[in-house]
C-alpha cells in the first residue's frame, strides 16, 4: 500500500480546521478561499516564467547555442525581466476594434486554465477539488479558451488577426475530437470520471503499462492532439510569423499580450498533467505486480516527486517536438486529424472497450 506519510490530506485539513476555531464560518470561507485563489496565481505565474525560460534553453541546447545567459544565474532572471517589461509598456488599442471584446478575450483566454487547474490532482492530498465528473470537467472547461482566441481575431478588426484566430478555432475544435476520443479509452479501462479513481486504479501499475497497445495509441494520439489544440509546433500555423506576424494576438501589447504568452505554456502543464494522470499514473509510483521490494522502494518517493518527473519528462518531450519538426501547412493539419487520427481513435476506442469486456488488460 502506498505510504501514508506523504499524504498531503491531513496538513490541509489541519489548516482548515484551524481556520473554522479562529474565525466565523463565513470569514473562515473567505479567508480559504483567497488563499487557494492567490496559490493558484502565485504558481501560474512561477509556472510561466519558469516553463519559458526552459523552453528557451531547450531551443538553444537544439541549435546549438547557449540560450539565456546575462540577467541572472545562466539568465534564469531573463524571463522576469521580460514580463516586467510587459507590465510596464504601454496597453495600444487599435483604433477601430471592438473596445469590449478586445479587452475581454485575453481574460477569457486566462479563465480556462484557471479553472482547469482547480481540478488536477497534483500529488495525494493536493487537490482543489476532486469532482465525481472530473475529466469531464476538465475536457469541458478546456474549451472555452478558443473562445478567447476567436475573439481576439474578430475584434482586432485585422485581416491577419482574424485569419489566425480562424485557422486555430479549425485546429482546435478539429484535434479536441482525437484528444476526447483518446481520454475516453481510459475511461473504459478504469471505469470512473473521477480522477482520484482514475488514479488509484494505476496502483498495481499504470495504464500505459497494463492497458495493452489501445493505451499506447491512445496515448500517443493525445499527445499529438494536445500539442495541436495548444497552438504549438509543428501546428502553430495560427502564429506563423512569416505569413501572419503574429496570429490572433497581432494587435496585442503590454500585459494583454503576456496573457496570451501565459495561457499557451500553461496549457501545455495542463495537457502533459492530464497525460501523466491518465496514462502514467499521476502521482502514483511505478508498481510492478508482486515485486514486494522494488514496491516498496518505489513508495519511498514522495508522491509530488513522481508527479514531477512525469510531468518534466513529457514537457521535455513536447518541447523535443516543437524544436524538432518543421511547421505543417493549414491543410495537412486538418488532413491528419480528419483522415488520419479521428478513424484511428474511433477503432482504438472501440478495441478498448473489446479488450475491457472480455477482461484482458491486466
Amino acid at each position: 500500500m502506498y505510504l501514508t506519510i506523504y499524504d498531503f490530506s491531513g496538513f490541509f485539513q489541519s489548516i482548515n480546521d484551524w481556520l473554522i476555531s479562529t474565525f466565523s464560518e463565513p470569514l473562515a470561507s473567505i479567508i480559504g478561499y483567497t488563499l487557494i485563489g492567490v496559490s493558484a496565481i502565485a504558481f501560474i505565474a512561477f509556472l510561466g516564467l519558469s516553463l519559458v525560460y526552459a523552453e528557451r534553453k531547450v531551443a538553444a541546447w537544439f541549435q546549438l547555442r547557449i540560450g539565456p545567459n546575462r540577467v541572472g544565474f545562466q539568465g534564469v532572471m531573463q524571463t522576469v525581466a521580460d514580463i516586467t517589461k510587459l507590465i510596464m509598456k504601454e496597453p495600444l488599442t487599435a483604433g477601430s476594434s471592438d473596445k469590449f471584446l478586445y479587452n475581454l478575450a485575453p481574460f477569457i483566454m486566462m479563465l480556462a486554465p484557471f479553472i482547469v487547474i482547480s481540478a488536477l490532482p497534483f500529488a495525494k492530498g493536493i487537490q482543489v477539488m476532486d469532482l465525481n465528473v472530473g475529466v469531464l470537467f476538465v475536457t469541458a472547461v478546456s474549451s472555452i479558451g478558443v473562445l478567447g482566441i476567436l475573439l481576439a481575431g474578430w475584434s482586432s478588426n485585422n485581416k491577419y488577426s482574424l485569419i489566425g484566430a480562424m485557422r486555430s478555432g479549425a485546429q482546435i475544435v478539429s484535434y479536441e475530437l482525437s484528444a476526447g476520443l483518446s481520454i475516453m479509452v481510459i475511461i473504459v479501462f478504469s471505469g470512473s470520471l473521477q480522477f482520484g479513481d482514475i488514479i488509484e486504479s494505476q496502483a498495481n501499475g499504470w495504464w500505459i503499462f497494463k492497458g495493452h497497445i489501445p493505451v499506447w495509441i491512445a496515448f500517443i494520439i493525445f499527445l499529438i492532439a494536445g500539442t495541436a489544440e495548444t497552438n504549438r509546433g509543428p501546428f502553430d500555423l495560427a502564429e506563423a510569423e512569416s505569413e501572419l506576424t503574429a496570429g490572433f494576438h497581432t494587435e496585442y501589447s503590454g500585459i494583454k499580450f503576456a496573457f496570451f504568452f501565459l495561457a499557451e505554456y500553461v496549457n501545455l502543464f495542463i495537457i502533459v498533467t492530464i497525460a501523466a494522470t491518465l496514462f502514467l499514473g499521476g502521482w502514483m509510483p511505478l508498481h510492478i505486480g508482486e515485486w514486494e521490494a522494488f514496491n516498496s522502494i518505489a513508495d519511498m518517493i514522495p508522491s509530488v516527486i513522481w508527479f514531477i518527473g512525469k510531468v518534466t519528462f513529457l514537457i521535455l518531450l513536447l518541447m523535443w517536438f516543437r524544436w524538432t519538426f518543421p511547421r505543417l501547412r493549414i491543410d495537412q493539419i486538418l488532413t491528419l486529424e480528419w483522415k488520419y487520427l479521428l478513424p484511428i481513435s474511433l477503432v482504438n476506442l472501440v478495441f478498448a472497450a473489446f479488450i475491457t469486456l472480455m477482461g484482458w488488460h491486466f
